[in-house]
């Protein structure tokens, strides 16, 4: 018998473009990576920091080169104004996203449950629970663009 014979062979066609929801949705889920990773490394009381590389060109000769920099991270979780309590939102560039009608932040007990509520977030934002909400606040940052 042969090799081949032991193999499912089909005919594929590798698709060449992805819709923009699934583009949306994966740049959410790489953002709440690395809120997660901020996340855990504030929790064990080290420092975070997501390098990215920019192209520079020097102003003396002219040349460009490719320089490696770090990427600012914000929080996207505060105290609450009682203090105990903590609010966390998500995020689409810098537009916070709507997750029901009238209702922007999730509001959890402290620290010990923000790890675990930031991934919950990212295993909806994988399914496509979050796609209509993201969409919309896509929009929302194109439109600021037309300005």
């Amino acid at each position: 018998m042969s090799l081949l014979a032991k193999l499912k062979l089909v005919e594929a066609k590798k698709t060449t473009q992805i819709s923009a929801t699934t583009v949306r949705r994966n740049k959410v889920v790489a953002r709440l990576a690395e809120q997660i990773e901020l996340a855990k490394a504030k929790l064990e009381g080290r420092a975070y920091s997501v390098t990215r590389q920019r192209c520079v060109t020097d102003e003396q000769t002219g040349e460009k080169r490719t320089v490696e920099t770090e990427k600012r991270m914000r929080e996207w979780w505060w105290v609450a104004a009682d203090g105990k309590k903590m609010n966390i939102v998500l995020k689409y560039g810098a537009k916070v996203i709507e997750i029901a009608k009238g209702k922007t932040a999730i509001e959890i007990a402290g620290q010990q449950e923000l790890v675990a509520t930031l991934e919950l977030l990212k295993k909806a934002v994988e399914s496509g629970e979050l796609d209509a909400q993201i969409d919309a606040t896509a929009g929302a940052v194109r439109a600021g663009f037309g300005k």
